[in-house]
């Protein structure tokens, strides 16, 4: 390996990242694990985790200049893209493309957790924005809604097109 740089390695525990506490419909949290400001990488990536609280859902988007790798983790649910109906559950895995409508509906018995990769990334911004801090352990707070401001959020983290039916309305 003469003359060529050594990138970087990381390795985190079950309570390291970042997490947040998210809102209204999602509710549950996310954990934010790798970014290009925890590692350094050749191309701007996130990675982390998050779990939809059971009966809630993630509403449906896209990502105009991102592509997105879910893996579930643990339990069960649909995964909707461009409004077909996927059943999910742990060890499922999908790629979604640029510009795809998507979302992710918990099952209403048991909590949705799955990894999520976005390239080039952003998403973990879009997170900590719109969510509130989490200390792992802690009891779930009451559902909350989103940022007044959330839609304009989107604009400028990860989102081309959003479902604005949960966002404040003035």
């Amino acid at each position: 390996m003469t003359g060529q740089t050594a990138g970087d390695a990381r390795v985190l525990g079950p309570n390291d990242g970042k997490s947040f506490w998210q809102p209204v419909p999602a509710n549950g949290f996310v954990r934010n694990l790798l970014n290009n400001k925890v590692v350094r990488a050749d191309n701007r990536l996130s990675v982390g985790t998050q779990t939809v609280a059971a009966g809630c859902f993630i509403r449906e988007h896209t990502h105009a200049d991102n592509e997105e790798v879910i893996f579930i983790v643990r339990g069960k649910g649909i995964a909707r893209v461009d409004g077909v109906d996927h059943p999910i559950e742990e060890g499922s895995c999908l790629f979604v493309g640029k510009n795809r409508k998507h979302q992710f509906i918990a099952d209403k018995n048991q909590d949705l957790t799955f990894l999520w990769m976005l390239m080039p990334g952003g998403l973990d911004d879009f997170f900590e924005q719109i969510g509130r801090p989490r200390t792992p352990g802690e009891p779930a707070p009451q559902p909350f809604p989103r940022p007044e401001n959330v839609a304009e959020i989107e604009r400028r983290t990860v989102f081309g097109w959003a479902d604005d039916t949960y966002n404040n309305k003035k």
